[in-house]
């Protein structure tokens, strides 16, 4: 490890990752040049926000952690150098102040995410901060160097102290991110597991009637469960698609469907979603409340006046039944607590919000640092996580960028 004071790094990637490592570096007085193959930075950033940026989340520190499933335990620390409280003070200092909204979820005070980004290239320019615009990163040179193509087409190897690579997984590629990344490291001996859809819509195979009806409709504070699967289930609102579902509850359960999916594939049955239609009423109940039926009330009437349902939720119910509904209370009561959904697969990843794979865990230290690979580091999407929406995969984003700033200046044997 070189304990001169080195003062270059090369950030590859304008997303929130390789911009607050960039941060990070600058602030520390290293001199930083950031390659963004896209005429502009932080597209994806900007697009994410554009009907309102959810930075991060206000929930308490042990439900926030679970959100990160299986790499909990790693991003943990990454949290403690830079958490949710140091995102919104970083966004005061910005001069965007935020709030908590209904949901807990956190947004900027002029809520759209252009305002704050504005400020942070400005404040990124003012610690001299270099960002190459149209400049392609496309592998390394036989002695490691870094290779960038311009948008003139011509290709140079680039030689600085430490590189930060942060560019992101395989949605939508038409912001950047498009996975081009992962031959290039896994040819230079590096695990990465294959990138899936995260955060997704899920391709049901919809009656034509179903689909044409109730395309659009919400499905209101319900509860999902993949069945067969011990991951809890998870409420809020669901959109029916003409093709499927989407919504808050559906992305939150994604690795648990992508493992039913598997499953099905291999030849063990099909990945059932079980919608809970009432989760604050339990079956009994429910069949209480169904035995009131009116003697002249159509099958719609009787779930709208006993249990409150509304048409979207009772042609789901209809859907389930091939068009016809159980007629006693405690069978219909029983099909409410779970409506099965047969789900076929997942949208592709280019309609995904985020990707889950990447790069191994163990394929890096605890400062986000390639162990084959010294002097490199990667932050983000790169790396084999993922959360749901909710400003969780904003805020590990930024932690992560942090975390690798940090391990870069340790390399140079500075202080962050």
């Amino acid at each position: 490890m070189s304990t001169a004071a080195v003062s270059t790094a090369t950030v590859i990637g304008g997303g929130p990752a390789g911009l607050f490592a960039a941060q990070t570096l600058a602030s520390a007085g290293v001199t930083v040049t950031v390659h963004e193959r896209m005429p502009s930075p932080g597209r994806k950033f900007l697009l994410a926000g554009h009907g309102g940026l959810n930075i991060t989340h206000s929930e308490d520190r042990t439900p926030f952690l679970r959100r990160y499933g299986a790499s909990a335990a790693r991003i943990a620390p990454m949290l403690d150098r830079f958490g949710p409280d140091d995102l919104r003070a970083w966004c005061e200092d910005l001069g965007e102040p935020t709030f908590v909204g209904t949901s807990g979820r956190v947004f900027p005070q002029a809520f759209r995410a252009t305002p704050l980004f504005r400020a942070w290239l400005a404040h990124l320019t003012d610690l001299g901060v270099s960002v190459e615009r149209r400049s392609t990163w496309s592998g390394w040179e036989a002695d490691g160097r870094a290779l960038i193509t311009d948008a003139a087409g011509q290709t140079r190897a680039i030689t600085s102290d430490v590189t930060v690579f942060a560019l992101g997984g395989a949605s939508w590629p038409h912001l950047g991110a498009d996975g081009a990344w992962v031959e290039p490291f896994r040819e230079r001996g590096v695990e990465v597991t294959a990138l899936r859809a995260a955060n997704v819509g899920l391709r049901v195979e919809w009656s034509d009637v179903f689909a044409e009806r109730f395309a659009g409709k919400p499905l209101k504070n319900v509860s999902l469960a993949v069945r067969g699967c011990e991951v809890p289930p998870q409420r809020g609102d669901a959109m029916l698609t003409r093709s499927g579902l989407e919504g808050g509850p559906v992305y939150a359960s994604g690795a648990a469907i992508r493992a039913a999916l598997d499953l099905a594939a291999d030849g063990g049955g099909a990945c059932v979603l079980e919608v809970d239609l009432r989760p604050d009423v339990d079956e009994a109940q429910l069949a209480q409340r169904l035995e009131r039926r009116r003697p002249k009330d159509s099958a719609s009437s009787w779930l709208r006046r006993a249990v409150g349902l509304d048409p979207a939720a009772i042609g789901l119910l209809r859907e389930a039944g091939a068009g016809a509904l159980p007629g006693g209370p405690a069978e219909m009561a029983a099909l409410i607590k779970a409506v099965p959904v047969t789900i076929a697969d997942t949208m592709p990843i280019d309609r995904a919000i985020s990707t889950a794979g990447g790069i191994a865990w163990s394929e890096v230290d605890e400062h986000l640092m390639l162990r084959r690979m010294p002097g490199t580091f990667v932050a983000g999407e790169m790396l084999d996580w993922e959360a749901p929406t909710g400003g969780y995969l904003l805020q590990a984003s930024f932690s992560m960028g942090a975390t690798a700033a940090d391990g870069a200046l340790a390399w140079l044997g500075r202080d962050a």
